[in-house]
């Protein structure tokens, strides 16, 4: 059989995750009457009043596309708060009694950083854009350490059911430090078998980040912390991320902004001084050069280091900006499998004057950017061979265009191996233990259905794990 080294995401929201399994999934929903049909099937197993939660609508799979509103949910049932997270988890759908326990209003200004979507009245339609979310999750109960835990057994054994033994988590962002404090106890009780490293807040003070980093650690081989994680705008699917110039298919919107870049500047030099590596989300090609600002910055004011710091997603990439991810040493930390939801509204989103912008990876990697790979799971299945099929395909999973999507910005099978491997493992500083096998690295390697090498682009997507190895330990078997 054909063995590999395990694969290493290096962008994941496990807690997120394994929340989602345990609440409504709308994954792959093509109708909002299939939508209403799953919310109606859940209600039966709740109390009076209980809050219903759900992830993974997108409206751009809907014939015609149109996002849901609190009416689409009201006409299932009023008597139950509801808030559902669009597939991106930058926006969300609640119902009128979510927006009223919230005290949402067509008078309540949107908050910094977030947008009330109103209706041509100025009523608000349900629709919660970025930090607007927070006016409604706030009210939801926290889950118990117990549900926390379930939560990620079963993410992981999603992720060890697809060869994918490592990840880099933003569980502790997601929610707070005791997601950390439930990897914690699994571990305690031997019941990890995923390698974690655990990003932290980069919002919270220094001292604090100091004090979660000490408490604990960062070499530990099975759970330890690492970046410092912070997201500057929204995303393409949601018409968030912060664009230089208005959306193609929405003139006028160039996105939201989330911090000031004079203020991300200082906090990224300070957070830099302090021995941070630090992780920024930027879709739009606006936050991406902010993103890059802010470590042009670092270079200006602290001494160059081995620091690694990176660029999560970096869809959208103004020409000018590429050469400098090269010349500032900041990893490229993107998500091939993307492609295969966002060809459906990308290009349209861009427009043909913008549209070499997407998901540039052969100019990224030509640019001498370190490429980590990963699947921003659960917006994506933690499924690698999806990414590897987008990576060299540039096509839908159903076939076309016809030879890709911007074929120019294809890689090769062995360059989106990399990317799984030895990439992701250079950007956790792991690449002494992780990303190939090798005398004196970690035995987790993966026994698959068929040598990936060796097949045609198509067979990619049909390749199964059989048996999935860590540390020497199997934790995966094909039935």
């Amino acid at each position: 059989r054909f063995v590999r080294p395990c694969f290493n995401d290096a962008h994941v929201h496990m807690a997120s995750a394994g929340r989602a399994k345990l609440t409504l999934d709308f994954t792959g929903v093509r109708s909002l009457a299939e939508m209403q049909r799953r919310i109606r099937a859940r209600l039966r197993d709740l109390q009076p009043g209980e809050w219903l939660r759900g992830h993974g609508w997108d409206q751009s799979l809907w014939d015609p596309p149109r996002v849901p509103t609190r009416y689409d949910l009201d006409a299932v049932a009023k008597d139950h708060p509801m808030l559902f997270s669009r597939v991106d988890g930058h926006s969300a759908v609640a119902n009128s009694l979510a927006l009223k326990l919230a005290g949402i209003t067509r008078d309540t200004p949107d908050p910094k950083g977030g947008e009330i979507v109103r209706d041509s009245q100025g009523e608000p339609t349900g629709w919660l854009k970025e930090e607007a979310t927070g006016l409604v999750e706030r009210l939801i109960p926290e889950p118990t350490r117990a549900q926390r835990k379930r939560a990620l057994e079963l993410a992981m054994q999603d992720a060890a059911a697809h060869g994918v033994t490592s990840v880099q988590d933003d569980s502790v962002r997601d929610g707070d430090w005791e997601n950390f404090l439930a990897y914690q106890e699994l571990q305690r009780e031997g019941k990890l078998i995923v390698r974690v490293t655990e990003w932290l807040d980069f919002n919270a003070p220094v001292e604090t980040l100091k004090a979660q980093q000490a408490q604990a650690g960062t070499t530990d081989p099975w759970l330890k912390t690492g970046a410092l994680k912070a997201i500057t705008d929204g995303s393409g699917g949601s018409h968030t991320a912060a664009m230089l110039e208005p959306f193609a298919d929405e003139p006028g919107n160039r996105g939201i902004l989330l911090y000031e870049p004079e203020k991300l500047k200082q906090m990224v030099v300070e957070r830099d001084a302090a021995g941070f590596q630090i992780a920024l989300h930027a879709i739009g090609d606006r936050a991406n050069r902010i993103a890059l600002d802010a470590f042009a910055a670092v270079r200006a004011a602290n001494k160059r280091r081995d620091a690694r710091h990176r660029i999560e997603h970096a869809q959208f990439v103004h020409p000018n900006d590429f050469s400098r991810f090269g010349k500032l040493e900041v990893i490229a930390s993107v998500e091939p499998c993307h492609l295969l939801s966002d060809m459906r509204w990308a290009p349209a989103l861009l427009g043909p004057a913008r549209a070499a912008e997407g998901y540039a990876f052969g100019t990224l990697r030509k640019s001498g950017a370190m490429l980590a790979f990963g699947t921003d799971y659960p917006v994506e299945l933690v499924n690698p061979f999806r990414g590897f099929y987008a990576a060299v395909t540039r096509e839908f999973e159903t076939g076309g265009p016809a030879g890709g999507w911007l074929p120019e910005e294809k890689l090769t099978l062995e360059e989106a191996i990399q990317g799984y491997t030895v990439g992701s493992a250079y950007a956790e500083f792991e690449e002494a233990h992780k990303g190939t096998l090798a005398p004196g690295k970690f035995a987790d390697l993966i026994v698959l259905s068929q040598d990936i090498t060796r097949v045609p682009p198509r067979e990619l997507l049909n390749t199964e794990v059989l048996l999935t190895m860590v540390g020497g330990k199997i934790v995966y078997e094909k039935k």
